[in-house]
């Protein structure tokens, strides 16, 4: 990992605030709310959408990236790098370094954003300007994916990992972003560019997009949450710890919660927000001990923490349907709401 990442300058960042307002309010649809009603409105959708399915586990991949529902960020939805998935439909897909790959949801992913798509939702927004892109090419494979919720909830930024290779959103963004929604949150998922520096400067980013378009984006940006995974759970680390100026994003609050799984990182600081991980005992990447060792140590500096290993899981379990860890996520985001 870059030095420029490891090395990141400490004095002011120390004295950043978490971006948690304890006392704001209750978690989305524990009471009748417009808010509540939208909610209901938007399970109706999921219920018009299972009825929906133009997609299937045969459904060629190539199929889905070519949509013209998608336009140009098509591409996006799976690793733009081809050489990190393998098979040719939906049903078959694969990814670097990933288990407990879900058939099922995939499908039930793409056909979620294909029906918001032609609904007339955006479900994906740019966070560089084109004269940006123009100036840096690989700022053209950058975006956020967004799963709407309840207006006005609050927003979880979710980012997959792929060591830093490619991004492998589709088993450890998109379903996190997909289930957090269902719970009426605002969810986002965010392709980066690869690269441990890189990725970090792009998240930072994001949490800038979405600040300054909240009321566009009808997102609650106090006591939000970051999301990730493997590489995606060193980003949300490292700007849980030093926030987004460190990285270039501008002056924004930290995040109310962190929410990392299966990932090595031992790097902290007292000012780390509530933390909840989790990793699966025989993972081979991100041990178990270090992650265990780190809850430790932010637990002795007083911040609260949550930390689950899970028996006979490898690395990358995303959602973990059907095994030990199913539910996790329940339990993740049951957390985050302790923080509001």
């Amino acid at each position: 990992m870059k030095k420029m990442v490891l090395m990141v300058s400490l004095l002011g960042l120390l004295f950043s605030v978490a971006g948690c307002s304890r006392e704001s309010g209750t978690p989305p649809n524990t009471e009748k709310t417009p808010e509540t009603v939208s909610g209901e409105a938007g399970s109706s959708m999921q219920e018009e959408e299972n009825r929906r399915q133009a997609y299937t586990e045969n459904t060629r991949i190539s199929e889905v990236i070519s949509d013209p529902a998608f336009g140009e960020y098509g591409r996006l939805i799976f690793p733009v790098d081809n050489g990190y998935y393998s098979g040719n439909t939906l049903g078959e897909l694969r990814l670097t370094w990933y288990t407990e790959m879900d058939p099922s949801k995939t499908v039930e992913i793409v056909n979620h954003m294909k029906n918001r798509a032609e609904a007339g939702e955006t479900i994906f927004y740019d966070i560089y300007t084109d004269q940006e892109k123009a100036a840096d090419p690989e700022k053209k494979d950058t975006g956020l994916f967004f799963f709407k919720g309840d207006p006005g909830a609050k927003f979880a930024i979710c980012s997959a990992g792929g060591g830093f290779a490619y991004v492998g959103a589709m088993h450890d963004s998109f379903p996190h972003a997909l289930e957090l929604s269902k719970k009426g949150y605002n969810a986002f998922a965010l392709i980066y560019r690869p690269g441990a520096q890189t990725a970090c400067e792009d998240l930072a980013r994001a949490i800038g997009f979405i600040f300054e378009h909240a009321d566009e984006l009808e997102v609650d940006t106090d006591c939000y949450s970051l999301w990730g995974g493997s590489a995606g759970g060193r980003m949300t680390a490292y700007l849980s710890s030093y926030g987004t100026e460190a990285f270039g994003g501008g002056s924004y609050p930290k995040p109310g919660c962190a929410v990392i799984q299966y990932t090595g990182h031992s790097e902290y600081t007292k000012n780390d927000p509530p933390t909840y991980m989790c990793v699966g005992e025989r993972d081979g990447i991100a041990s178990w001990r270090t992650m265990e060792r780190r809850s430790e140590a932010l637990r002795a500096a007083g911040i609260e923490t949550e930390f689950h290993k899970y028996p006979g899981l490898g690395h990358g379990f995303g959602l973990g349907t059907g095994t030990v860890a199913e539910g996790w996520l329940d339990e993740a985001a049951a957390f985050w709401e302790k923080q509001m």
